[in-house]
Formats: C-alpha cells, sequence, structure tokens
C-alpha cells in the first residue's frame, strides 16, 4: 500500500540478465561452428602446393598414409595390396568418384606410388593428392 505523501519511483529495467543470456547464445553458437569441420582422413600433415584447387565431386574416398607409413581407407587401416580391391568395390559403376590420397609429408615417396599404383588399376576411379595451400 503507498501512501498518498510518498513520491512514485520511476520503473526500471534492469537488462543485465538479458546481456549475460545474450553472450551464453552467442558462446555456444561460437563453440557450436568449430565443430562443423569435416575431416575425411586422419590427420596427417600434408606438402604445401601453391597451385592447389579444391576439387567439387560427390563421391570421395579417402586413402591416407600417416607418417609410419600405415595406410587407411575411408579411416580404417588397410595393407597396401588390399587397396585395389577395396577401391574397386566403393567405386562400383559410378563414373564420378574421386580417390583423395592423404599422405604425410615425412612418407616416403615410393610408398606413395605404390598406393597411387593400386588405385590406377580401378577403371573408373580419378586420383587426387590433398596438399595445404
Amino acid at each position: 500500500m503507498r501512501l498518498p505523501d510518498e513520491p512514485e519511483l520511476p520503473l526500471q529495467i534492469n537488462i543485465v540478465p538479458m546481456i549475460d543470456v545474450i553472450f551464453a547464445i552467442l558462446t555456444f553458437f561460437i563453440m557450436s561452428t568449430l565443430f562443423l569441420t569435416r575431416s575425411e582422413g586422419l590427420p596427417v600433415n600434408l606438402p604445401k602446393a601453391s597451385t592447389a584447387k579444391q576439387q567439387q565431386v560427390p563421391t570421395r574416398i579417402t586413402i591416407t598414409v600417416d607418417d609410419k607409413e600405415q595406410v587407411s581407407l575411408n579411416r580404417k587401416p588397410i595393407a597396401v595390396d588390399d587397396v585395389t580391391e577395396q577401391v574397386r568395390a566403393l567405386v562400383g559403376s559410378n563414373p564420378d568418384v574421386l580417390v583423395i590420397i592423404n599422405a604425410d609429408e615425412k612418407v616416403d615417396y615410393g610408398r606413395v606410388v605404390a598406393v597411387m599404383d593400386r588405385v590406377r588399376k580401378v577403371e573408373g576411379a580419378k586420383l587426387a593428392i590433398a596438399t595445404q595451400k
């Protein structure tokens, strides 16, 4: 109950809680966008190339050769001798398949060529080597 001689206080809106909520939402969106990048191969140190271009092909097969020279096909370890059969099974009759080789820059050149040679035996598979710009 208000007394008649008491002055009326102006209404105030406290916006500090609203600012806290907005910063929390902003932080959530920033953190969630950091996890939206899609990694197709295993993490390796790619060599650099000044003429590197982004390839736009609907179907991709990723072969990774890590610094210990372990070969992986779509993140699953395989033997080099099994590369041709595995890639042939994944390619099937699809003519728009790109096989990307992610090879660590410290890997022996002969090991990468051996993997490339086995991929070339598969008809219809287009071959690309991943690099950093």
